[in-house]
């Protein structure tokens, strides 16, 4: 008798590897591969990801080796939002490595993560830094598109951060839910969107002041060390970028935000 035993479905997985390194005096290695582009505009010093697949689903793997060399300037920033949709089982895997050498500036501005109900994420961000150099980086999370009534019942997120200094970890971050989105006055409450801004500079803890004003009653925002770390939560993405986008002007210090983040 023939086995009619069914054979186990092999789902189609996407794969991306982005290798960007930016000199002080302009581009000096950029590869591509798979489902991840980057294109940078003549002259520039303003990277943009772009994922040709059109979103993450469970099992895809992603992977940013971004540098910015002695005295380079970088910023990074995507296309659009990425959007993570349902898994039928493993998470999306993304995993951001940034280093920045003495004098450099590196900005990692990629726009807002959407979470749909039932996705899965893991991402992982490590940053290895030289004693003086500038990072300004964020990410930010949507949970469903309040416009289109998509609602976000049970998602699975693991954001991780690393950064070190010198040679020294300098700040260590998790934030995990495996679930219903949590809803606690200590955690979202009512909002559907959130962030984490982080500011590795010299000058970190002189704009403390300034930032907590920028950022109003849509966040909280500390500072020590040599570093100044902020949240942000709000009903949606838009009420998000109210908050965000005047603490990204300031804390660029005089930069110009790249103009994906444009209203």
């Amino acid at each position: 008798m023939a086995d009619m035993t069914a054979a186990p479905i092999r789902h189609q997985r996407s794969e991306g590897e982005i290798l960007l390194t930016m000199g002080a005096h302009g581009l000096r290695r950029m590869r591509e591969a798979y489902s991840a582009k980057v294109r940078i505009p003549a002259g520039s010093r303003e990277a943009i990801l772009i994922n040709t697949g059109g979103g993450l689903a469970g099992g895809d793997r992603f992977a940013f080796t971004i540098g910015a060399e002695e005295n380079a300037r970088l910023t990074v920033t995507s296309q659009a939002a990425e959007r993570v949709y349902r898994s039928l089982g493993p998470p999306a895997d993304v995993d951001v490595t940034l280093t920045a050498g003495a004098g450099a500036t590196l900005m990692w501005l990629p726009q807002e993560t959407i979470l749909f109900d039932g996705a899965a994420l893991t991402r992982r961000i490590t940053a290895d830094l030289a004693h003086d150099t500038r990072l300004l980086a964020v990410e930010s999370v949507i949970l469903g598109r309040e416009a289109m009534g998509e609602r976000v019942r049970r998602a699975r997120l693991h954001d991780r951060w690393r950064i070190s200094q010198a040679g020294r970890l300098v700040f260590a971050d998790d934030i995990a839910f495996d679930g219903p989105p949590p809803e606690s006055a200590a955690t979202l409450g009512t909002g559907r969107a959130f962030a984490t801004l982080v500011l590795v500079s010299p000058r970190a803890e002189d704009m403390l002041e300034a930032a907590r004003a920028a950022i109003g009653a849509g966040g909280a925002a500390s500072a020590w060390s040599g570093k100044l770390v902020a949240r942000f939560s709000a009903r949606d993405g838009f009420e998000l970028r109210k908050s965000l986008i005047p603490a990204l002007t300031l804390l660029a210090e005089g930069a110009s935000l790249p103009k994906t983040w444009s209203f």
